[in-house]
């Protein structure tokens, strides 16, 4: 006879009661989040046109440096998609006088590594290293930018490594619903181009990663950021030092997207598929226009929060998902707003209807100020939490010079959100989220799901 297992079950029920019991009691009500204060900053600029923006910030001696620059998949042609990403695996590989074990054993004797990401408008070269290294991380950094080698010799092994990422991507129900979603949105445009084809892959040229480089790197589109503790008259001369002399290169490409504000549907089939991921949304404004914190209030109220009303309801009273959440995704003068979620292939149709149902009855039914009060709160605090670290400012400082925005978005971000009222998030639901024009695209079973979803099939 097991005498354990009574004895277990008993302080398991226990926990579980005192669990509940906690559960079902409001937790005491914490302080407003205080407003973002962004450390001094000094910016200096080149004569070849790059800037560079230097932040004192925080008391560990270590040092955040990141290099971006305007160039991504936005200055792809159609033939060429991820020839950015490509090209920025190919600058990890080495310099003119540095292989790429080099270039990892220096940034590692420095106590950090070296970064490179390639997004739609940016490819960033970065690196955190201890603040007696970082005019050193500058000189790295500067090298990897100035003088990629592009080893023939990597080059068949990276486009090998692209294709098996393409083909684990493309096995992703997520990935190919938000790739139909693109291109209902941004047809004609770089920005709804997400995935290459494998011999567009495998047809990559040395010579085009090469061009590539060659007609997109260079001074102007370049911005250098430092954050965190170091000399700064040995980091400004460090910045000039290794970039002065760099070619200049070309303006930074604006080509800004017409996204399609229509209603859209497909379908990817999935068949036997037990889940649907769903996508629906639509073009809103960008982080340049006026109304963009309050719809970010909005969001976060609407499906952008574990507490918002669409998680709510499919998640906690329905039961139809376990992580849905809505965004607004942003790129160079542009955003859309989406609603996504992995949902039971039984109850699609339903999960839409209760997502369109939350939207509409957020755009004729303010929420009560005890509601937003949260969102508030909710919001603001994670704003000032994601900038505590030099990672945040930086990243943060790079979005505001992509977007063309000024400090006071930082700095008044937190009175902005507060300032917004319940009828304000109604109005901005009503005005920028119409669901008449929303695209939605969803991958699954397309048998059992098509008769549930129907009537958003419509032309």
């Amino acid at each position: 006879m097991n005498l354990k297992r009574p004895f277990t079950l008993l302080v398991m029920s226990l926990f579980v009661a005192v669990g509940t019991m906690a559960q079902k009691q409001a937790p005491p009500e914490g302080g407003k989040p205080k407003d973002f204060k962004l450390p001094a900053t000094k910016t200096i600029a080149l004569e070849n046109g790059l800037t560079a923006t230097l932040v004192q910030y925080g008391a560990i001696p270590k040092v955040s440096v990141m290099c971006a620059v305007r160039v991504g998949n936005l200055n792809e042609e159609a033939s060429e998609i991820w020839l950015a990403d490509l090209v920025g695996d190919m600058m990890k590989e080495g310099t003119v006088s540095r292989t790429s074990t080099q270039l990892a054993e220096a940034a590692a004797s420095m106590g950090g590594s070296i970064s490179i990401g390639v997004g739609p408008d940016l490819t960033t070269v970065s690196g955190d290293v201890l603040s007696e290294s970082g005019q050193d991380l500058v000189a790295l950094l500067g090298d990897v930018l100035r003088n990629p080698s592009f080893p023939a010799a990597e080059l068949e092994r990276l486009k090998n490594d692209r294709v098996r990422d393409l083909a684990v991507s493309r096995t992703r129900p997520g990935n190919l619903a938000m790739e139909a979603f693109y291109k209902m949105l941004y047809p004609d445009h770089p920005y709804g181009r997400v995935f290459p084809t494998e011999e567009m892959v495998k047809g990559f040229t040395l010579d085009q990663v090469k061009a590539f480089y060659d007609e997109n790197f260079g001074a102007v589109r370049t911005t250098v950021f430092v954050v965190g503790k170091f000399d700064e008259p040995a980091m400004e001369s460090a910045i000039r030092k290794a970039f002065d002399g760099w070619k200049q290169g070309p303006e930074p490409l604006v080509n800004i997207p017409s996204p399609v504000m229509k209603h859209g549907f497909r379908i990817v089939d999935r068949p036997g598929a037990p889940q649907s991921t769903i996508y629906v949304g639509l073009p809103v404004l960008n982080p340049s226009e006026a109304d963009y914190v309050g719809l970010l209030v909005t969001n976060s109220l609407l499906g952008g929060s574990f507490a918002s009303r669409i998680t709510t309801n499919i998640r906690e009273q329905k039961g139809y998902t376990y992580s849905p959440t809505s965004m607004i995704s942003t790129r160079y003068r542009d955003a859309y707003w989406a609603e996504v979620a992995d949902v039971s292939t039984n109850v699609t149709g339903a999960a839409l209807k209760e997502i369109f149902k939350e939207i509409t009855r957020l755009q004729s039914e303010p929420p009560s100020a005890e509601e937003l009060k949260g969102i508030q709160n909710y919001l603001a605090g994670t704003f000032v939490l994601q900038n505590s670290s030099r990672g945040g400012i930086t990243n943060q400082l790079s979005f505001l010079r992509l977007h063309g925005l000024t400090e006071d978005y930082l700095t008044n971000f937190v009175k902005r959100v507060y300032a917004v009222t319940p009828e304000e998030v109604s109005a901005l639901a009503t005005k920028h989220l119409k669901a008449e024009v929303m695209s939605l695209a969803i991958t699954g079973d397309t048998k059992a799901i098509a008769p549930q979803v129907r009537e958003y099939s419509r032309p």
